[in-house]
């Protein structure tokens, strides 16, 4: 294919890293928004949160499926159907008035914006000669993080000024311009011109394996917390569905049939298999930090959805010039280990540095930390997935790639996951903690409660009611505090989670990509 350069390059550039941007964007953008979304449809938060966990599982199952979608339908093809889906099921998720009708066009919306992710890389590389290959992974990069990061922002926003239903609308004019744009400059590669499809075997059992067995990981990762984990019986199945469909799956793409729908053959790859887990704590800290950075800064220090979006955006400012740095040390021959090592510790940094704040925190103090967390995910993601890949054979290239998005999309649910148990269990037994201090012995407490029953009375309540409301009060000061504690220790667990998994970077060998590889991964769906 020949490379574009001026102006059409740009408008692929800006293109796919559009199309990356709002499927990331939809993976948070509603969380902000479930409590309207329920209240107006009339429905409780632990169902309205089928419309998180659709879009979840419908990523984690596609996204690995990449390389052998776009050789089946071609990557232009591909990449344009996908686009249309999502705008279509934007547009659906936006028009629906009921709850599973919303969730329906969730999990299509998901289904498109899985290719979106796993496709815009390979283009982006394709834009850029071998010698810019960095500053595309860098450009790249930023949508990745940005995403995420921006979702909750926007989100805030528009829920806080205009109805939940333009959080998807919002997508639609942007997917009809990507659509169009890419239409007309994206062009097609030599084997996407006569793709013989009847040549083409489809591994039937593999996908069915592989969407059975990561769709039930992800259910139960998404929703065991809010189910009870194993005191539900849908869990406890799932869990069981997940435990045998996986390894059988792993069997059969090793074993099983020559053409896998995901050769996991390249796991084999030290550099690859080591940099999954790494991409799983990365992931990990990402999905967490988006999740927790919100629930920390509305709960308990009382901003609104629009003050913690507005918080967010410096640290995403401060990540664009930091991705640009990345990309400019690892094309100068910057060793990429040193430099994911650099962001490594930042982003343990900013876990650290969250862990110690608490209900009085200035603005400044979470700008900061956010600073951090901006210039470490920088630091880390594009060093990380090259070196990943770097060992590579050309044409395990497109599965390394998938199998690495599969692995931060994973590492994120996780995330979650282990978050929402955490902070759960966590703020049960802070609460205990606290509770054992509530004592007439203890003056500390006797002073604090006289002193909030003589308030009330003062404003005209009864001595009795007075002493009830009082003690009502201090109890929602104690759930605030313990929860406020849980949150600060979900934030040195995720600091631990790096730490811990810290070593392994000096397991990555040093290798760089040789042409024919590096040529592979502009070739390969991100």
């Amino acid at each position: 294919m020949e490379q574009k350069t001026g102006f059409r390059r740009w408008v692929v550039v800006i293109t796919a890293i559009t199309a990356a941007i709002i499927e990331l964007i939809d993976t948070s953008i509603v969380n902000v928004g479930l409590t309207d979304i329920a209240g107006n449809l009339g429905v409780t938060i632990e169902d309205v949160s089928w419309v998180v966990t659709a879009y979840a599982i419908a990523n984690v199952i596609v996204i690995p499926m990449t390389s052998f979608l776009q050789r089946y339908f071609g990557r232009k093809n591909y990449y344009i159907g996908s686009i249309i889906l999502f705008t279509v099921a934007s547009w659906g998720c936006g028009f629906a008035d009921n709850l599973w009708v919303l969730v329906a066009f969730r999990f299509l919306q998901g289904i498109g914006g899985g290719a979106l992710l796993s496709t815009s890389q390979g283009l982006m590389y394709d834009s850029f000669p071998p010698s810019q290959r960095a500053t595309a992974s860098a450009l790249f990069g930023m949508g990745i993080v940005l995403g995420p990061t921006l979702g909750p922002t926007l989100g805030g926003y528009i829920i806080d000024n205009y109805h939940w239903s333009w959080m998807f609308y919002i997508n639609v004019p942007i997917g009809i311009v990507a659509v169009l744009m890419s239409v007309l400059f994206i062009d097609k590669k030599a084997d996407e011109l006569n793709i013989d499809r009847r040549a083409i075997r489809i591994d039937t059992m593999g996908i069915l394996l592989l969407a059975v067995g990561v769709g039930a990981l992800q259910y139960v990762l998404e929703r065991g917390e809010a189910d009870d984990w194993f005191d539900s019986r849908v869990i406890l199945y799932l869990t069981v569905l997940a435990v045998v469909a996986i390894p059988f799956f792993i069997w059969w793409e090793l074993r099983g049939t020559p053409e896998p729908v995901v050769d996991l053959r390249a796991l084999k790859n030290r550099n690859l298999a080591i940099g999954s887990i790494l991409v799983v704590v990365v992931g990990y800290g990402l999905f967490t930090s988006v999740l927790l950075f919100p629930l920390f800064a509305q709960r308990i220090v009382g901003l609104t959805a629009t003050q913690t979006g507005v918080l967010l955006i410096p640290g995403g400012l401060a990540t664009l010039p930091m991705f640009i740095l990345t990309g400019r040390l690892l094309a100068k021959g910057v060793s990429p280990r040193t430099v994911a090592i650099i962001g490594y510790v930042a982003f343990a940094s900013f876990c650290f540095i969250m862990s110690t704040y608490n209900a009085d925190t200035s603005n400044g103090d979470f700008v900061f930390a956010l600073v951090i967390r901006g210039i470490g995910l920088a630091f880390v993601n594009v060093p990380l997935i090259n070196q990943s890949v770097s060992g590579l054979e050309p044409r395990q290239m497109p599965t390394g790639i998938a199998i690495v998005n599969m692995m931060r999309q994973l590492g994120g649910a996780f995330g979650v996951a282990i978050t929402n148990t955490y902070v759960t269990q966590r703020s049960a037994v802070h609460r205990g903690d606290l509770i054992t201090h509530i004592s007439p012995d203890n003056p500390l407490w006797t002073e604090r409660f006289n002193a909030m029953t003589q308030g009330l009375v003062a404003r005209g309540m009864n001595a009795v009611d007075a002493g009830t409301a009082a003690l009502r009060n201090m109890d929602l000061i104690i759930q605030k505090q313990a929860l406020m504690i849980s949150y600060l220790d979900t934030f040195r667990l995720a600091g631990l989670f790096f730490a811990l998994s810290f070593p392994l970077l000096f397991l990555l060998k040093k290798k760089k990509m040789d042409p024919v590889a590096a040529k592979a991964a502009a070739d390969a769906a991100h």
